[in-house]
């Protein structure tokens, strides 16, 4: 099994050596920090590092990334994008994720080309295929490299060979942009896109792990993993979240009993089917 693992480590050094140079869309989270840390080891000063700054992206993770960067000396390149000028993401459609995704790449293309780099990579795995991903077509369709699936590494895999890395962010909880937190066809607008960020920043201040506020018009819909539902009824808890929620805009609080899943707004597409 180790074997395995490290034959797909190898594989994966080898195809980012024969790029050459490469800019990693870097976000902080597992994937593209394992990717970044990788390619950074191979290509050295060939390798730029490009997060974009949006209202999609918490302050905290956009932080990370900074932090991670500097400690890790790689050129970073943070880029501003206005989420709400692309056209048809606002009226958040089934492939608001084709059209962001789209947009973004081509900016971090640009970016790419003005510093006479060769490819762009991202960080997506072989556990993105079982899901619905418009997202990954503008990444074929853009040319985009994708390093991880190409070595055939999983998710479970790049957190353990990022803890053999030494990496902090072996453990850390998956992320999906804010914009994934509304049921399709909600108008996604930068006020609705600071309440998520608020919603999820105080269940992390409280301590839970896994979890996402998904919203439904003034509806906060919580999932946090099963084993953590006592800790979000203790009266303390529930009572502080609910008050705080109501601050930030919602007018209903909910807790979603089957739990935290990846996609779960994907749930209504099969049912439309």
């Amino acid at each position: 099994m180790q074997d395995e693992l490290h034959n797909k480590l190898a594989h994966l050094k080898e195809y980012i050596k024969e790029l050459d140079s490469v800019a990693i869309a870097f976000s902080s989270g597992v994937d593209s920090t394992f990717l970044l840390k990788v390619a950074h080891e191979i290509l050295g000063d060939n390798v730029m590092a490009i997060t974009v700054q949006s209202g999609s992206f918490p302050k905290r993770e956009l932080n990370e990334a900074i932090a991670f960067c500097k400690k890790e000396d790689i050129r970073h390149k943070v880029c501003q994008v206005d989420e709400m000028k692309i056209e048809g993401f606002s009226q958040n459609p089934p492939n608001r994720c084709y059209l962001c995704k789209h947009a973004l790449f081509e900016k971090i293309g640009a970016i790419a080309e003005k510093n006479e780099i060769a490819y762009v990579a991202e960080g997506s795995n072989m556990d993105d295929l079982g899901d619905y991903r418009p997202g990954l077509q503008a990444v074929a369709e853009l040319g985009v490299k994708s390093p991880l699936r190409e070595a055939g590494l999983t998710k479970a895999e790049i957190r353990e060979l990022s803890k053999e890395m030494g990496l902090s962010t072996w453990e850390k909880p998956s992320f999906a942009c804010l914009a994934s937190r509304f049921v399709y066809g909600e108008t996604i607008s930068k006020e609705k896109l600071i309440m998520v960020e608020n919603a999820e920043q105080l269940l992390l201040e409280h301590g839970f792990r896994q979890f996402r506020v998904r919203m439904h018009g003034r509806m906060a819909r919580i999932e946090v993993l099963p084993e953590e539902f006592l800790k979000l009824l203790q009266e303390e808890v529930r009572e502080d979240i609910v008050k705080q929620f109501k601050q930030f805009g919602f007018t209903y609080v909910t807790m979603d009993l089957t739990g935290y899943r990846m996609g779960s707004m994907n749930e209504t597409l099969d049912k439309k089917n």
